[in-house]
């Protein structure tokens, strides 16, 4: 499901800031795309998982993800999705994020995409439209990242192990196992992958689990499959790494 021409305009208006809602069906993708202005992807409903070449990202409800300009991405649906896209001028980026980061939304700032989501596109820049725009920047400069990314390491011997996890989670290999068939040592191994993507391989694969866990939660999968097709052997293990990873024990 792709549906540029209607974004275009977003990424032509002479503001700083464009906020374009749009609302999904569960299992729709957008294909992958870029866009020359930075975006903030805010999830208002539902759950969305973003894929770029360095990573995984999954956006809960009030959740949005900071996307740089003219980086190819895909976004995947999972139930029905509700969002908020804001298109923000590369003159107007200033400090904020350069990479892909997950940001908690506050309820000020999903107010904020609200109401400039209502306002015309051409809204005046010296009122409301342009107050509400500037109150966006500046809350997009302040809101804190969370744990919901999965970054991807650009060693081959590592991206392959990544890939091999990716497509099935519950693969049982140790270290020493993955180490093996990378043709790496383990202490290689490990101090690559921490290099690369900033976490332990165990931290890694459990952060790809839970993540992998929210998704299918998301799409109606029962408790019993998430275990299973996640490598936990029960739920209370599956509850156990969500709260290292979130913070949490629910996978909403």
């Amino acid at each position: 499901m792709m549906m540029r021409s209607e974004s275009e305009a977003y990424q032509t208006v002479p503001r700083a800031v464009a906020v374009m809602p749009r609302s999904y069906e569960t299992g729709a993708s957008t294909g992958w795309h870029s866009h020359p202005r930075a975006q903030l992807l805010y999830a208002t409903a539902g759950l969305t998982l973003v894929r770029a070449e360095d990573g995984t990202w999954v956006l809960p409800a009030r959740h949005a993800l900071w996307i740089p300009p003219r980086l190819s991405h895909e976004v995947r649906m999972h139930g029905a999705v509700s969002m908020c896209s804001a298109y923000i001028a590369p003159e107007a980026v200033g400090v904020l994020p350069i990479g892909c980061r997950v940001l908690e939304v506050s309820s000020l700032l999903a107010s904020a995409l609200e109401a400039l989501s209502a306002e015309p596109m051409l809204y005046d820049e010296a009122g409301r439209g342009g107050h509400l725009a500037a109150l966006i920047l500046d809350e997009i400069a302040r809101a804190p990242e969370t744990a919901l990314t999965l970054p991807l390491p650009r060693d081959p011997r590592l991206r392959r192990i990544c890939d091999a996890l990716l497509k099935d989670p519950a693969l049982d290999i140790d270290l020493d196992g993955w180490a093996e068939r990378a043709g790496a040592s383990r202490r290689t191994l490990t101090r690559r992958f921490r290099a690369e993507t900033g976490l332990s391989f165990g931290d890694w694969r459990t952060r790809l689990r839970v993540l992998r866990a929210m998704t299918m939660a998301s799409d109606g999968a029962l408790p019993r499959q998430i275990v299973r097709a996640v490598g936990y052997p029960d739920q209370r293990a599956l509850r156990t790494a969500a709260r290292r990873v979130l913070g949490r024990t629910d996978l909403s």
